[in-house]
């Protein structure tokens, strides 16, 4: 052999072992991407598929060559797909409630979104991040963007085409659009429960009680043992005042979940609405035996005690929920209410002060304390009070009536003017503010103030709407004549008030009257040094 074959044969065996070495290092990985495909075909647990990625993910590291890249990039995807689609069930399950619901959807929605760029044409994976991300706190638009990207596919499964329709269906404001993605998706598959569920709501929301029943009802034709079918059933029963097929379906859901409270409160506020206040404390009692501590329970049996006259009982059921939890604004607001009702004025207002310290400002608390100083004849801090309310709802028309009654009291009939005028903007038919702005207007001793003819207006548009039957808006009707010049109006109106007054009303009108027959228009300057509020 010659040198120059030799030297050939030498670079020939160089080159094959260098090929061979390149081999070896491009599939260094192959034994973890062995093991994987292994875990991956008995895998049974969410650790077995934690396993498989991990491996995956090791073998690409070590390296491997473009066959066993290509597979173990198959591979990966699916194993995150399947991960996350189990994660997701779980936090579905759980719903937005439970503590681990957001790690379990922000992990399921990772392995989705790197599942998906290696087998992108999964429409019922695109449904699940849908479903996550629709829910509170996740992200709505991706949710939209998953659900049309999967209504872009072919679809063979008429009830996933139907579940997708539902889906975009909640991701759309119109209430036109709503029922006709509804309608298609209950078209598509007849037989879908969530189809129909959705659609009953719908129907429902719109006043369509009649029709929604008649989803309901198909709906729990498929599926007998879905729960909150049975509770959203029986409120539309309610509704049409069938109380008894409501209780009915209340009781079917107690015998499918004899551990829910749902049922027990929602017959209460069926025999509630019923007049049945006995019935009412007998299911509260009896959800109050499975759960002492629930609030829900102990907040509605006060206020049906409230409304039976048992104070004494429905103070003990709020002092029992603010031991669960202190300070918890709808109690502190429910026993302030019940304190003022019994004469307790100063703890009432001492309660919701104390509530105003203890946390951010809530307008709705804010609104009773002025209403309870106003009450209390405190009215520069009733004027404070409501002042807080419309920093924060500029608009609230409460807080601006009550504001306008407080600064009225304190004389300042301008400004009483002024806050009653930006409340009807917000509430023009409101009989209350209406009949107050009247009032000033017509009895003020402040000429720049008066305006006679307008409080003619808004007197009698005040009368119109409460049916003529509340003696001192008739009587504002009538002052609001005199100011005009017609007395035999203003007495022809007072004498309808007096008519109706009841005795602790009569001797203002009285009064009012007797100026009437001397021709003299009434006039009213409340206190403007607010001895009450110092």
């Amino acid at each position: 052999m010659s040198r120059f074959q030799r030297s050939v044969s030498v670079l020939i065996f160089s080159l094959l072992l260098a090929c061979a070495s390149l081999a070896l290092a491009q599939n260094e990985g192959q034994a973890e991407l062995d093991q994987a495909t292994e875990t991956k075909l008995a895998a049974q647990s969410l650790d077995d598929l934690n396993r498989v990625v991990d491996l995956i993910e090791k073998a690409v590291q070590k390296g491997l060559d473009g066959e066993n890249t290509q597979f173990a990039q198959q591979l990966l995807g699916a194993t995150l797909l399947q991960r996350g689609t189990l994660l997701g069930n779980v936090a579905l399950q759980l719903g937005p409630g439970h503590a681990r619901f957001a790690a379990l959807r922000e992990q399921a929605l990772a392995d989705i979104e790197r599942g998906l760029k290696h087998a992108p044409e999964q429409p019922e994976i695109l449904l699940l991040s849908a479903r996550l991300n629709v829910l509170a706190g996740g992200d709505v638009e991706k949710a939209r963007e998953a659900a049309d990207k999967a209504m872009e596919m072919q679809i063979d499964d008429p009830r996933l085409r139907a579940n997708l329709l539902t889906l975009q269906a909640a991701l759309v404001d119109d209430p036109d659009e709503k029922r006709r993605l509804l309608n298609q998706a209950v078209q598509t598959a007849p037989t879908s429960a969530p189809a129909l569920r959705t659609r009953a709501l719908l129907r429902a929301d719109r006043g369509e009680f009649e029709q929604a029943l008649e989803d309901f009802n198909r709906a729990l034709e498929i599926d007998p043992k879905h729960q909150p079918t049975y509770e959203a059933k029986a409120a539309v029963l309610a509704k049409l005042e069938q109380y008894d097929e409501a209780i009915a379906t209340l009781d079917e859901l107690e015998a499918l979940n004899a551990r829910s409270i749902a049922p027990m409160l929602q017959k209460a506020r069926i025999h509630l609405l019923q007049g049945d206040s006995e019935s009412a404390l007998n299911e509260l009692n009896r959800a109050s035996q499975r759960d002492p501590s629930n609030l829900r329970i102990l907040l509605l049996r006060a206020g049906v005690h409230e409304e039976v006259g048992k104070t004494s009982a429905a103070l003990a059921d709020l002092e029992r929920a603010l031991e669960l939890q202190p300070n918890f604004p709808p109690a502190v607001r429910l026993r302030a209410t019940l304190l003022a009702d019994d004469d307790r004025i100063e703890e009432a207002i001492a309660d919701l002060q104390n509530l105003k310290q203890a946390g951010p400002s809530d307008p709705l608390t804010l609104l009773q304390l002025g209403m309870l100083l106003s009450a209390a004849q405190k009215h520069a801090k009733a004027a404070e009070a409501y002042g807080e309310v419309l920093q924060l709802q500029p608009d609230n028309w409460l807080a601006l009536r009550g504001r306008g009654d407080a600064v009225l009291n304190l004389g300042k009939h301008k400004e009483a003017i002024a806050n009653y005028e930006k409340a009807l903007e917000a509430k023009a038919d409101s009989p209350g503010v209406l009949n107050n702005l009247a009032w000033v207007l017509a009895t003020s001793p402040k000429d720049e103030v008066r305006d006679g003819p307008r409080a003619v207006k808004l007197a009698t548009k005040a009368s119109e709407l409460t049916d003529h039957s509340q003696a001192h808006i008739l009587s504002t009707v009538a002052a609001a004549h005199a100011e005009t010049g017609d007395f035999e109006k203003a007495l022809e109106w007072i004498d309808k008030g007096l008519a109706i007054a009841g005795e602790e009303t009569r001797e203002p009108l009285v009064k009012e009257r007797e100026s009437y027959e001397q021709k003299k228009p009434w006039r009213e300057l409340l206190g403007a040094d607010d001895a009450g509020g110092k």
